[in-house]
């Protein structure tokens, strides 16, 4: 019999090839040494975490590619060339380690509760990983089982969505089924409601994704994929084992979330943990705070315009919206505004004033979301503040979207899921709405329904700069977003000094030219006229990068193969256009 090394437990088999592992790995332990009681199952499986789940810096710099925010270059996907010799992530290590464990777990000697238990686990992670090699190839091979170089099947062509999403529901209703009940509240472990929250998140997806991409042509009606993720966020809801954190303090409740060391336990169901005192860090503050060392990312002045105001009428509704300066445009708003960019009265925790900086900030409205208050961390690897992979929000958000591309959202859903995290966010009115947002409908033409672009307005607020945002765009099929250009704050006039946080003190002035003699605390901010320039010559809107072309093709909602994995398996068929 081949043996297989005790690694596997911890070190992710380390001795396959990046592919396909080729060879059955060989060291100390058999399969029955090594899968021989409860402990043993759930080593193996701890490895998975580490193997698939998204580390802090993955979720807080995922909306770079975003038609929400303002980096300090297009990326390359839209803004250069990219081919399938840039393209990355045709790799199937991690599959064949989760297949291996399924083949293999299934010893009597372990109750069949457990059993159960850790192959619904190994089947999370199984479905998650088919779900982001779905969303990022389209069409995938599907493996159930471990391959050896003398399987023929290894170099198989794709298999259908059909068949793949199938696989994959199947899978994580098998974990939502079996994985242990009880809640988590470290946020650190694959319970069954994070499988029901990744449930809802997948179909959803595939729903939108088969609803308005009617090119790929599939018969399988959206709809059973809508209704199985309503289905599943109702389970969570209806269990109460979680809730939004709300204590009635909106400018506090939301970025808790983001800011808190230890997850807040009764909203983040899964988290990229970190902490202080066993020195596990990030670098949040100080990727969003520096002017080398991140990608200076803010949000544009096209989504700003988004967020409703406190009273819940529409902010894009004021006679004047588009040229209101930014220290009057922040008041009045929902509070997750001032929760995600520095705005207002925001103060440092040494208690200065903490305006928008722009030598940080290409558009003014700077992110704070995942910032630690404390200066300190704003150079330094070192914040440790927990990064929500997983939220009660985001379930809400999944339900009340699915049932409306049902046309079944009730009143009492709306209140539910929509009106709560509005509620939450300090807004007074949180009615569902009878007409159009026509700002709303500039932005999602192919949209006419009313609520459903009000649950597309309430994603992108809630769930800023956590990136979900490109996926979204994808499943939308709104990829010619990404085209608009980048757009900042309004400008009144060119060498006029403003004051952003209304302090008394000036802060920033956009000129042509630095002056020889300058206001102290003022940033000047110079604009060339072809990278930084006002929209309307002398004054306007600050516009970023708009003479550098962004281009999304059809072709883009799906990447490339690799061309070196085209190579080793030439029965695989490129992506259309690619």
């Amino acid at each position: 019999m081949k043996k297989i090394s005790f690694s596997i437990l911890a070190a992710i088999l380390l001795v396959s090839c990046t592919k396909f592992l080729d060879k059955s790995p060989l060291d100390k332990l058999t399969p029955e040494q090594a899968f021989v009681n409860e402990n043993t199952l759930q080593l193996y499986v701890n490895s998975f975490y580490t193997q698939m789940l998204p580390n802090g810096p993955t979720i807080y710099k995922g909306d770079v590619m975003s038609d929400i925010t303002v980096p300090n270059a297009v990326p390359q996907y839209i803004g250069g060339t990219f081919g399938s010799q840039q393209s990355s992530g045709w790799s199937w290590t991690t599959l064949r380690n989760i297949n291996y464990f399924l083949e293999h777990y299934n010893n009597p000697a372990i109750t069949q509760k457990a059993r159960n238990h850790y192959a619904g686990i190994a089947r999370y992670f199984r479905a998650l990983f088919y779900f982001n090699m779905v969303k990022q190839f389209g069409n995938v091979p599907w493996y159930s089982k471990t391959l050896n170089v003398e399987d023929a099947s290894m170099y198989k062509t794709q298999d259908s969505r059909i068949l793949v999403m199938d696989s994959v529901l199947a899978d994580i209703d098998f974990a939502c089924n079996n994985i242990y009940v009880a809640k988590d509240n470290s946020a650190s472990q694959i319970t069954k409601w994070v499988a029901l929250a990744l449930k809802s998140k997948i179909c959803l997806f595939e729903g939108t994704f088969r609803k308005y991409h009617t090119e790929i042509s599939i018969p399988v009606s959206a709809t059973q994929w809508f209704q199985e993720a309503a289905d599943a966020a109702s389970k969570l809801i209806v269990s109460g084992t979680y809730k939004l954190q709300n204590t009635g303090a909106p400018d506090k409740d939301y970025r808790s979330l983001f800011i808190s060391e230890n997850p807040v336990s009764t909203e983040v169901l899964l988290a990229a943990v970190y902490n202080n005192s066993l020195k596990k860090w990030h670098d949040a503050a100080w990727w969003y705070n520096s002017a080398t060392l991140g990608s200076r990312l803010g949000l544009s002045k096209t989504f700003m315009n988004t967020y409703l105001n406190s009273d819940g009428s529409r902010f894009t509704d004021k006679a004047g919206y588009d040229t209101m300066q930014f220290q009057y445009e922040v008041k009045n708003r929902d509070s997750r505004l001032q929760s995600t960019i520095r705005a207002g009265a925001y103060k440092r925790t040494d208690g200065s004033p903490a305006p928008p900086d722009f030598t940080v900030s290409y558009s003014g409205y700077q992110i704070q979301k995942f910032s630690m208050d404390d200066k300190y961390f704003d150079t330094r690897s070192e914040s440790y503040n927990s990064i929500p992979i997983a939220r009660y929000a985001e379930v809400l958000l999944n339900y009340a979207e699915a049932k409306a591309e049902m046309g079944t959202l009730s009143l009492a859903d709306w209140n539910l899921s929509i009106g709560a995290l509005r509620s939450r966010a300090g807004i007074t009115n949180t009615t569902m709405p009878v007409s159009a947002d026509p700002y709303m409908q500039q932005l999602f033409p192919d949209i006419s329904n009313a609520v459903l672009l009000e649950i597309r307005r309430e994603r992108a607020i809630e769930l800023a700069a956590e990136g979900y945002r490109y996926n979204d765009l994808i499943r939308w099929k709104a990829g010619k977003l990404l085209e608009k250009g980048y757009d900042g704050i309004y400008v009144p006039a060119k060498d006029k000094l403003l004051d952003l946080n209304e302090d008394g003190k000036f802060d920033v002035c956009f000129v042509d030219k630095t002056p020889a003699t300058r206001v102290p605390g003022v940033t000047y901010f110079l604009l060339d006229n072809v990278t930084s320039k006002l929209s309307k010559g002398t004054g306007g809107n600050l516009l970023w990068l708009n003479n550098t072309p962004k281009k999304y093709d059809d072709k883009k909602y799906l990447y490339p193969i690799p061309a070196n994995d085209m190579l080793l398996n030439p029965n695989l068929v490129q992506n259309k256009g690619w």
